[in-house]
């Protein structure tokens, strides 16, 4: 699992603190279990259209916001 934190937006994402998976009506870690098993958007990209497919598309734009793409996750609560 996940590396020990004390960041409670972490520990809310995968399931260690509050009820986000309950409220959706799945487990309480299910983002965790997403990323464990699909990977995180990065790797999908890569994965299936960018450098580690046969398409090898630059990201550009789909780069994070701090890479400068357009890509921002806003906090989930």
């Amino acid at each position: 699992m996940i590396a020990e934190t004390s960041n409670p937006s972490l520990l809310r994402f995968v399931g260690k603190e509050g009820e986000n998976g309950a409220k959706l009506g799945l487990p309480a870690d299910y983002a965790y279990q997403v990323i464990k098993n699909v990977g995180n958007y990065g790797e999908v990209f890569d994965r299936n259209v960018g450098k580690d497919s046969i398409l090898n598309l630059d990201r550009g734009l789909n780069r994070l916001w701090t890479e400068g793409g357009l890509q921002y996750a806003p906090p989930a609560r």
